[in-house]
């Protein structure tokens, strides 16, 4: 039945009666394993909603409920010969129940008898929930077919509510039969909305107070479209156009080939600047005598994947008051079983060393708890096994004597990792670097729910050893000597000088400069992310 408000006349939506939730959570769920193409690899943002859901909110916030339209759905008459078979079956079921309850009344009651206009709607419903159970499936985000239904759903749906609403005195503004509603999230947040909203053929505003989320949705769905279709700018792609005759990509895709091609440029020329701070390692006679699993690769130089490293303080045990012991969470590298490997922490005189070993530790739950006692900081002194108890880690760390030493070296091989001890030269390779500059900021002091200047890192400088902030520095440098290179490249390629940058709703040489330089800036966070001291080994995925 259609309501009338404040003059507008509406119908009843999907979401207002049934949804399939059976299949809405099946792909939400599936989608927390997707990392190729989903929004969460741009860039990391708390309560994401699923894309699934999104999409399957909208579509049905979007689309009548079909007891809004029986009358169209029982003219049809194939539709009402399914129907007349289904309410057969209905009312037979239906009197059925009504004799047993008749004989006992302590039986439920049958409820109103069934009706035509319920079969039809309840046969077109089924219809729509197979739309949207299609629509979620991570594989209909780009399929065409699927998600052009779906539109047809949303535009059918909207031109009926133009049709009842022309007398509205709005009409021709609020009411276009050739233009759908905007879509507008207040509180954005990582996007999936407005994102999901713009796939259906809504026209997506979004807000947000936090600049990180407005950037990720302008990524996602105000940057693509306003460079769809055009050609890649870069000198490569643009020879193979040349060669080809003509550009045959979609959407977006030659922003994206920009995106990694500058985005290669910027690795390439990183290594050849910073590429001595991350040396490969040399597997030495040496190092294989101990170890028959890396005879075959002696003589290779392997690259290094991960520096594995462990934070020091002073042992609270007087006897060794002067070593700097390890606080590891665990000393498991790999529990695969067939690619095992651990670190045995071997104490000889007043020191001790870190080995790497392949296969099982003698006892797996010690090294499984490293140097760990129990829950927060609480550790043992690796030398003694005395207790390191909160306050003298803390203490330690704020009097500045909190170290760090290299735990674990994990390299690329032929078939895989491979896990080796460290080595005095990589130690000293990275803490001989030296940054230009370090971020100053003061992290907020809140130990309920940040707690790391607890630990002596009071600025979010501190959060990075001298290596890391090097690449990152000569990362972000980059990151505008390629905004250059691209803004001449694209000039080259055609585009305007119209000098207009992006914020600014330019579309020439410099806008574009600015859309790619927004991806390549995310590349560096994403770098940010997982290139700090409080990045940790997942021994779970390796």
């Amino acid at each position: 039945m259609n309501r009338v408000t404040d003059m507008t006349t509406t119908r009843k939506k999907l979401i207002e009666v049934a949804l399939p939730l059976e299949a809405i959570n099946k792909a939400s769920a599936r989608e927390k394993s997707i990392r190729h193409g989903h929004p969460s690899t741009l860039h990391l943002w708390w309560a994401r909603r699923p894309l699934a859901s999104a999409r399957a909110v909208i579509f049905a916030q979007m689309v009548d409920d079909p007891s809004e339209y029986v009358d169209t759905l029982l003219s049809d008459p194939a539709i009402k010969r399914t129907a007349n078979r289904e309410l057969a079956k209905r009312v037979a079921l239906w009197k059925e129940r009504k004799i047993k309850h008749e004989s006992d009344p302590s039986l439920p009651a049958p409820g109103h008898e069934p009706t035509l206009a319920e079969c039809a709607a309840d046969i077109e419903r089924e219809r729509l929930f197979k739309i949207i159970e299609d629509l979620v499936k991570w594989e209909s985000t780009t399929n065409e077919e699927v998600l052009e239904r779906a539109r047809a759903e949303i535009w059918q749906s909207w031109r009926r509510a133009c049709a009842e609403n022309v007398d509205h005195p709005r009409a021709k503004e609020l009411f276009d039969r050739q233009k759908l509603p905007g879509f507008h999230d207040p509180f954005a947040g990582g996007g999936a909305l407005p994102l999901e909203a713009q796939r259906l053929g809504l026209e997506s505003h979004a807000t947000d107070l936090n600049p990180v989320a407005v950037l990720i949705n302008k990524a996602m769905i105000e940057i693509p479209p306003k460079f769809a279709g055009l050609p890649p700018i870069n000198p490569v792609s643009r020879a193979e156009v040349a060669r080809g005759g003509h550009w045959n990509g979609k959407c977006a895709q030659g922003l994206a080939e920009d995106v990694r091609y500058y985005g290669q440029w910027i690795r390439d020329e990183a290594e050849r600047r910073i590429g001595h701070l991350y040396p490969k390692i040399e597997i030495t006679r040496e190092m294989a005598e101990d170890r028959p699993d890396l005879k075959p690769l002696e003589g290779r130089h392997l690259t290094v994947v991960a520096w594995l490293w462990a934070r020091t303080v002073k042992s609270p045990n007087p006897a060794f008051s002067e070593v700097d012991v390890p606080l590891v969470s665990s000393f498991i590298l790999s529990p695969m079983a067939d690619k095992a490997a651990y670190v045995d922490p071997v104490v000889e005189g007043a020191g001790y060393r870190f080995v790497v070993k392949v296969g099982s530790p003698k006892d797996a739950e010690v090294a499984k708890n490293g140097t760990k006692l129990g829950r927060g900081a609480n550790f043992q002194c690796v030398m003694s096994g005395s207790p390191i108890v909160p306050d003298h880690i803390y203490g330690e760390a704020n009097a500045g004597r909190m170290g760090e030493r290299l735990l674990a070296i994990v390299a690329e091989g032929e078939r895989g990792r491979v896990y080796l001890s460290p080595t005095k030269a990589m130690e000293t390779i990275a803490l001989q670097a030296e940054p230009e500059w370090k971020p100053q900021v003061a992290m907020p002091e809140n130990p309920r729910w940040f707690s790391p200047p607890l630990y002596g890192l009071k600025t979010y400088g501190d959060l990075f050893s001298p290596r890391q902030l090097v690449a990152l520095t000569t990362f972000s440098g980059l990151v505008l000597e390629a905004r250059d290179q691209i803004k001449r490249d694209a000039l080259a390629a055609g585009h305007a000088d119209d000098g207009t940058p992006l914020n600014e709703d330019g579309n020439g040489a410099s806008a574009y400069a600015d859309a790619v330089s927004v991806y390549l800036g995310f590349l560096v966070s994403k770098l940010a992310d997982k290139g700090s001291t409080l990045c940790t080994w997942r021994v779970a995925t390796v």
